[in-house]
C-alpha cells in the first residue's frame, strides 16, 4: 500500500494508524507539495492546504475496492494538533471501509497508562478522564476502564521513586532454539556456543564499569531484572559468575527487587534455580506461553506443558514465592477454548503475576513470512483476552502494568495481573518510564530519565554478541554519555 502526503510530513502517526487496520504491511511513500497519484491501487492521500484564513485537512483512502473521503476546516490560528486531527479522519475512513473499529481508538502510543498518570497528576477527576480519551482519542469504554485501574494500582508506587535510584538490566541474548513469533536479538546457544565465554567476560566488565558510574553518580540500586533471550539458557556456573560480579560491583543493600526470567521449561534445571536463589533473586519468571502442547510445537518452542509443570513445581519446592508467567493471547493454532483453558490452568497454579501477552507480528519474526499468517491474524484474539481478563478479576488479580506494540493483533495490549502487593517494580519504572535503567550486554538500551528536567535519553548498546564482543570499548567509551546526561540533570 502506498501513503501518499500532500503538504505535511506526518509519517509517523499515520502508519501508526494504518497498522491498527493492516498490521504487519509495508508501506511505500511519497511526499508532495501538491496531489500526486499512485500506480499502487490500495493507497491513502493525507492532505494539508493552508492559506491565510484556514487549513483544510483531508484524508483520501483507496483499499480493497472501496473508497472513503474525509475532511475538516480549521481556522489558521487554530492551534489543535493537526495530526491528531488527521489520525482521527484516517480513523473514520479507515472504519468505513474495512468495519474495524480498534478499541483503543486513535491511541498509537506504547503506553496509554502514562497518559492516564498524566491527566490525574494534573487533577482531572475519572468521569474527565474517560470524556477527554473517549472525545479526543475514540477510546472504548472497556479500554479506559483497564488503563484507569493500572494507573490506580501504580499510583503509590510511582508516588514513591526516588531521584537518585536506578535499576539494572541484564541481557543475555541467547535461546535454545527461536519461537517463530520472536523478534527479539537473540542467538540460539547452538549458533552462539563459541560467542558464550567472552561474551559473559566482557558483560562482567560492563557490570564493573556501571558500577563505577553509578557509584560516582551517587546512585543507589533499586532493582536488578535479567532478560533475554533466556537467561537460563546458560549454564548454572555462568550465571553465577555475571550475578556475583553485580554482588560484588554494586552496593546491594537497597535492592528491594531482584528478578531472572528464567523463562523456557526446557533450560530449567534445579542447579540452575538453585544458583539464582543463592545468588539473591527473589522474583522468576517461567513461561508457558500456552499449555496446548501443539501450539507449542506450532511455534518451534521445544518443551511440553509438563515439562512446565514440573519447572513451576521445582521452582515453589525451592522456595520461590515471586513467580510470573507469561502467556500469548492469538498464538498460532490456538483457539478461545483451548487459550481459555491455559488461563484457567494457570489461575489454579496460583503464581503471583500472570502476564498476558497479545501477539504482535514483527517484521524480523518468521512468523511474518510464515504460510499460516494469514490464519493468524483471523484469530479471535479480542475473545481471549476478554476471558483472561474476567478471569483474572474474578480470581483477585489486578492489572498492574500495560503496553502496547505495533502490530498487535486487533490493536490490543499485554497486560501484567499481580495478587495484591505482588506489583513488580522493574516492569512499571520501565514501562512508565520514571526511573533510569542503566543497561548492559548486547541489544540492551539504557534509559536515563530526569523527570524534574523533562528529558529522556536512551543509550544503544551494539545488538548482536558478535558485535558487542568485537566493539566492546567503542560501547564503553559511547556510555560515558551517563555521566555527561546526569551533570546536566544537576
Amino acid at each position: 500500500m502506498t501513503l501518499i502526503f500532500c503538504g505535511n510530513d506526518y509519517k509517523y502517526e499515520i502508519e501508526g494508524i494504518m497498522k491498527l487496520f493492516i498490521p504487519a504491511v509495508r508501506f511505500k511513500h511519497i511526499f508532495s507539495d501538491a496531489p500526486v497519484s499512485s500506480d499502487d491501487a490500495d493507497n491513502v492521500t493525507v492532505s494539508v492546504k493552508e492559506s491565510e484564513e484556514s487549513v483544510g485537512l483531508s484524508v483520501s483512502v483507496n483499499y480493497l475496492g472501496r473508497h472513503a473521503e474525509r475532511e475538516q476546516i480549521i481556522s489558521a490560528d487554530d492551534t489543535s494538533d493537526r495530526e491528531l486531527l488527521l489520525s482521527k479522519l484516517l480513523y473514520q475512513a479507515m472504519s468505513e471501509i474495512s468495519g474495524i473499529v480498534p478499541k483503543w481508538g486513535v491511541m498509537t502510543g506504547v503506553r496509554p497508562v502514562k497518559r492516564v498518570n498524566r491527566y490525574i497528576d494534573s487533577g482531572c477527576s475519572e468521569d474527565e478522564i474517560r470524556e477527554i480519551f473517549r472525545r479526543e482519542f475514540y477510546c472504548s469504554e472497556e479500554k479506559f476502564d483497564i488503563a484507569y485501574r493500572t494507573a490506580q494500582v501504580q499510583r503509590s508506587i510511582v508516588r514513591g521513586v526516588r531521584d537518585s535510584s536506578f535499576s539494572l538490566y541484564v541481557n543475555i541474548p541467547f535461546c535454545p532454539t527461536r519461537c517463530s513469533y520472536c523478534s527479539f536479538i537473540s542467538q540460539t546457544t547452538e549458533s552462539g556456543k563459541k560467542l558464550i565465554p567472552d561474551y559473559i567476560g566482557l558483560l562482567c566488565r560492563e557490570i564493573e564499569f556501571t558500577a563505577q558510574t553509578a557509584a560516582a553518580l551517587g546512585l543507589t540500586l533499586e532493582t536488578v531484572y535479567f532478560g533475554g533471550g533466556t537467561p537460563t539458557s546458560i549454564e548454572a556456573a555462568q550465571l553465577e559468575q555475571i550475578m556475583r560480579t553485580i554482588e560484588n560491583s554494586f552496593d546491594m543493600s537497597g535492592v528491594r527487587e531482584y528478578t531472572v526470567e528464567a523463562g523456557r521449561a526446557d533450560t530449567i534445571t534445579r542447579e540452575k534455580l538453585e544458583t539464582i536463589k543463592r545468588c539473591g533473586c527473589s522474583r522468576i519468571s517461567v513461561n508457558p506461553q500456552t499449555l496446548n502442547n501443539s501450539v507449542l510445537e506450532a511455534i518451534g518452542r521445544r518443551h511440553t506443558a509438563e515439562q512446565f509443570y514440573e519447572a513451576f513445581r521445582l521452582a515453589r519446592e525451592l522456595g520461590f514465592d515471586h513467580i510470573n508467567t507469561d502467556i500469548i493471547a492469538g498464538l498460532p493454532t490456538d483457539t478461545p477454548e483451548s487459550f481459555n483453558d491455559t488461563v484457567d490452568r494457570l489461575i489454579a497454579l496460583a503464581p503471583e503475576n500472570i502476564t498476558v501477552h497479545t501477539l504482535s507480528i514483527k517484521r524480523a519474526a518468521d512468523l511474518n513470512y510464515s504460510e499460516n499468517k494469514g490464519t493468524v491474524l483471523k484469530n479471535p484474539t479480542g475473545i481471549m483476552v476478554d476471558h483472561a481478563a474476567r478471569r483474572l478479576t474474578e480470581s483477585g488479580y489486578s492489572p498492574y502494568y500495560l503496553y502496547r506494540q505495533k502490530n498487535m493483533l486487533e490493536n490490543l495490549e499485554n497486560i501484567g495481573w499481580c495478587k495484591k502487593g505482588e506489583e513488580s517494580l522493574y516492569n512499571i519504572y520501565i514501562m512508565e518510564e520514571i526511573q533510569t535503567i542503566l543497561a548492559v550486554g548486547a541489544g540492551a538500551s539504557s534509559k536515563l530519565v530526569d523527570l524534574r528536567g523533562k528529558r529522556l535519553e536512551r543509550i544503544f548498546n551494539y545488538k548482536h554478541p558478535l558485535e558487542y564482543i568485537k566493539h566492546f570499548d567503542l560501547m564503553l567509551e559511547k556510555k560515558k554519555e551517563i555521566v555527561d546526561f546526569y551533570a546536566e540533570k544537576k
